[in-house]
């Protein structure tokens, strides 16, 4: 399968998402403080930092799975708090990172689901539902897998039944949650090329991820996220350095570059770092 297979309606490239001093805590102390972002149409986005920085909850502001505190959200020109539910889920997807592991559904009925929002009748799904369902399981090479349960699949078959669901939603924003944490090096690259491919046909993507050389390698952006805040938001050269690495996740590093791309080595922790240090 090729990146470009993939069909998404077209989007201009203009702005489609624009946070702007967006604030949410669940009590009186926040959990992100004045974020703001704005994202073209077709733009692959990367979320880092470390845990509990705060990037599966932007996610889930922007998703409005969360209600914000303070500052806004604006999806192709909506403000999200004036958008319904299926209203929502016809602009923006989400995608987590795994599949609940006694999901009984087949593969077919799992991605069919994606349709939701477009119901519009007592009567379950169309056949232009079905042929959107089945073309795009082609496309991400699961159509054989139509009848076989959720949990019969590999990991990285799960993967690519998560992905199938969201686009078949047919959004223009896809919130991707660590696709690639529970896949080997093989999986991990497939789920990275469909992304990119996606994004490459118009669909604006933003993934949170922990794993940085491949952002590195396939993101055009990244937001790098300390303690509710952002601290960098660039290309992959402007925000993957050896002094922006050090501030956030506190470890020393080298910075290499292969084509342009930046790919960070960590350096070994000296003898005096207490935090490393295990005693048999």
């Amino acid at each position: 399968m090729q990146c470009d297979e993939f069909e998404t309606e077209d989007i201009k490239e203009e702005m489609l998402l624009d946070v702007c001093s967006l604030v949410f805590g669940y009590t009186s102390s926040n959990i992100l403080t004045d974020v703001s972002i704005s994202t073209n149409g077709g733009e692959f986005i990367a979320l880092m930092g470390p845990n509990g920085s705060g990037k599966t909850t932007l996610m889930r502001c922007i998703n409005k799975i969360l209600d914000i505190k303070g500052g806004s959200v604006i999806i192709d020109g909506n403000d999200i708090k004036g958008l319904s539910r299926d209203g929502m889920s016809r602009i923006c997807t989400t995608v987590p990172a795994e599949i609940p592991s006694d999901f009984s559904l087949t593969t077919k009925d799992f991605v069919t689901l994606g349709r939701s929002p477009y119901i519009t009748s007592w009567w379950w799904e169309s056949e232009e539902d079905m042929a959107i369902v089945e073309k795009t399981m082609w496309d991400f090479g699961i159509l054989h897998y139509s009848e076989r349960k959720l949990h019969e699949l590999s990991s990285g078959e799960r993967a690519r039944a998560l992905l199938a669901k969201g686009v078949v939603q047919k959004p223009k924003l896809m919130m991707v949650d660590e696709p690639s944490a529970h896949l080997d090096i093989k999986y991990k690259v497939q789920v990275m090329e469909m992304l990119k491919g996606l994004s490459r046909s118009g669909l604006t993507v933003i993934m949170a991820s922990h794993d940085l050389n491949l952002v590195t390698r396939y993101c055009d952006k990244v937001m790098l996220l300390s303690e509710g805040k952002i601290i960098k938001f660039g290309t992959p050269n402007e925000v993957v350095t050896k002094e922006s690495i050090k501030e956030v996740y506190h470890i020393d590093i080298k910075v290499i570059y292969d084509e342009g791309v930046p790919y960070i080595i960590p350096n070994a922790p000296s003898a005096d770092e207490e935090e490393f240090r295990v005693e048999l």
